[in-house]
């Protein structure tokens, strides 16, 4: 995506099946759980580089003796400093007691971090914040074991104002209101109660409070937690728990929003946000990789036990297709075709753009994130070839000239702009970011011609920030006869309430387009009063099943109106060329992505009442003037 914008999390849990003498024995470390945490939060990376959190649990310790580590990191490099912070803390005990390094069980008594249970987590901090105090895995003390509560999550809530006010009726005093800290309470609060509960049972059976302790973890019924803590619940989630005495979880929103994938053997479980990340760390076969399904925890109990229970009433599924666009990883086998789909869909318009002159068109990519669905764009551009000299081929009288120039015909394809600065990893604010994104591409000379078209695709346009500042006018300087930008994403036309940081309406280049389209016909005043009317009486009315009223907006206008619109404003007075900008279809997107239908960024269909109220506040915040949150 040329434009930068922050996403989503990313959780990793390991639970090791066996003792940590076998795997000193089979792998050469006792420390192969952590070693593995490492591997798969940074092939995580990709989804969270704000943050990194690393939490362990020490099964079987003796009072007294630290059975819960946490480390957590805010720093440039998060991934690397907790695991740092990790590595030095190992290697001071070990060097100063040799004889740890030889026996797995002493190592696990006596240093920290070293434990069968881990919770891992990356993090793009959504609302700004990037203190530590914002960071995962967040922690959940008592000096009852089975009332430590480990928790970190790929989420956003929608209602995070009524699950704060929930809390407050069941007598809690919460110390912030973020949606972290208000579901870590909610299930620390009902976690808390099925304790009491067994206990007051144990006592009646019999059982003294030592005597009750390994009782309790045993019968405790996680699932029945979670069904209680996540009823009100309305966002998209995978969250990841563990509780001191050893049990863990993953739970997942009931639309299937976000990610969740788990992998069992006899030597591990393993959860992860990415398929890919457990396939390659691992090294199992793809099929022993299962989804987590939508509304379902996976549970594995102290004992080794694994159930995958129901929690909560499935949805029909909307699996964030934005995800499968840009930000997961490419690797993943589904990913890597869908991506390549999207861009082979997009030929038919592209080859009307250029007027089927191939001969005189170079085609590329920006950012590297496009660069499948560039493959999949020249790949129908090689196909549209094949064809046509088959084509000719069964014509009764063959055209040798053609058939020559045919056959001597390819798509050109350059690498036309280099990123030399990755302004992701520190420009936050766009009064920062617009001095400076004019320089963050340099671009190849002396491969375009004055007669050339080029075609640039690109996996997003959200805003249209760099497109209008750095790319377009850099582009220009090659002199073409016109530009062509691709979006192998849909127009995104609205906020994401469910973990990517796409917030204001405002924002976005195709609302900012669709105002513009008003203002020509006339109807722009009378059409936004209309909307805001709409969204007061919603929000008065307390519309639980609000709708979206923001659509209203778009319906008089064809996606190729907006388009239009979006190239006429991305086009700089500077730029001497014509520049059309073409976007893919919804229709074309979930052709491409069949199992990701989640689309309401592009559509306005939010699965969740709350992504509707989230929606009409957006709207009410850009007609009162508010540049502000709406969630």
């Amino acid at each position: 995506m040329s434009d930068a914008i922050k996403h989503e999390c990313g959780i990793a849990l390991i639970r090791l099946k066996k003792p940590l003498s076998y795997y000193k024995e089979k792998y050469g470390t006792a420390l192969y759980g952590i070693n593995k945490m490492y591997l798969m939060m940074e092939k995580q990376h990709n989804r969270g580089q704000d943050g990194a959190g690393f939490a362990s649990i020490k099964y079987n310790m003796e009072p007294g003796q630290r059975y819960i580590s946490r480390v957590r990191s805010s720093a440039q490099q998060p991934i690397q400093d907790v695991f740092n912070q990790i590595s030095y803390r190992i290697q001071d005990e070990i060097e100063a007691r040799p004889e740890l390094n030889d026996d797995a069980e002493l190592l696990k008594h006596n240093v920290p971090y070293v434990g069968e249970l881990m919770l891992g987590h990356v993090r793009y901090g959504t609302f700004g914040k990037n203190s530590i105090e914002s960071v995962h895995p967040f922690l959940r003390q008592n000096n009852w074991m089975h009332r430590n509560l480990i928790v970190a999550g790929n989420f956003n809530m929608t209602n995070v104002n009524e699950l704060f006010q929930n809390l407050i009726e069941l007598g809690q005093h919460p110390k912030e209101k973020a949606d972290t800290i208000t579901v870590m309470e909610k299930i620390g609060h009902f976690l808390d109660d099925a304790v009491a509960k067994i206990y007051k049972k144990l006592k009646k059976e019999g059982f003294n409070k030592f005597e009750a302790s390994p009782q309790i973890a045993e019968r405790l019924n996680i699932a029945k937690i979670l069904r209680k803590a996540a009823k009100n619940w309305d966002g998209g989630y995978a969250m990841a728990g563990m509780i001191g005495h050893g049990d863990a979880f993953v739970l997942r929103d009931p639309a299937g929003i976000r990610p969740a994938y788990y992998c069992e053997n006899d030597e591990m479980v393993v959860v992860a946000s990415e398929r890919p990340v457990i396939q390659t760390v691992f090294n199992v076969p793809i099929e022993t990789i299962k989804e987590l399904t939508p509304g379902n925890a996976i549970i594995i109990k102290k004992s080794g036990k694994v159930s995958i229970d129901p929690v909560l009433e499935p949805l029909e599924k909307k699996a964030c297709s934005f995800e499968r666009i840009y930000f997961s990883r490419g690797s993943d086998a589904a990913i890597y075709t869908e991506r390549k789909s999207l861009g082979e869909r997009l030929f038919p318009q592209v080859l009307e753009s250029i007027a089927h002159d191939l001969k005189n068109t170079v085609f590329s990519y920006i950012p590297n994130t496009a660069e499948t669905s560039f493959y999949g764009l020249v790949g129908a551009a090689q196909k549209h070839l094949q064809t046509q000299i088959s084509q000719e081929l069964d014509r009764d009288v063959l055209d040798k000239a053609r058939l020559k120039n045919l056959l001597n015909l390819s798509p050109r394809i350059e690498k036309i702009a280099i990123k030399d600065a990755k302004l992701r990893t520190f420009i936050t604010a766009d009064n920062s970011r617009d001095d400076l994104v004019a320089h963050v591409y340099d671009i190849t000379y002396g491969v375009v011609r004055s007669s050339d078209n080029l075609v640039i695709v690109d996996d997003s346009i959200v805003r249209g920030t760099t497109l209008k500042q750095s790319i377009l006018t850099m582009l220009n300087r090659l002199s073409p006869k016109k530009i062509i930008v691709v979006s192998s994403a849909p127009q995104i036309r609205y906020p994401d309430c469910y973990g990517i940081d796409m917030a204001k309406l405002e924002d976005f280049i195709a609302f900012q387009a669709a105002l513009d389209l008003h203002k020509d016909k006339g109807t722009l005043d009378t059409t936004l009063k209309a909307i805001y009317d709409n969204c007061i009486d919603s929000v008065e009315n307390k519309d639980s099943e609000a709708i979206n009223h923001v659509k209203a907006l778009y319906d008089p206008f064809s996606q190729e109106e907006v388009s239009a619109k979006i190239g006429a404003l991305l086009t700089h007075e500077s730029i001497s060329c014509e520049v059309k900008i073409i976007y893919q279809t919804v229709e074309g997107l979930h052709q491409s992505c069949p199992e990701n239908k989640g689309d309401w960024y592009f559509t306005g269909d939010y699965p969740t009442p709350g992504g509707n109220r989230v929606v009409n506040r957006a709207f009410m915040n850009f007609f009162e003037g508010k540049s502000e949150r709406a969630y």
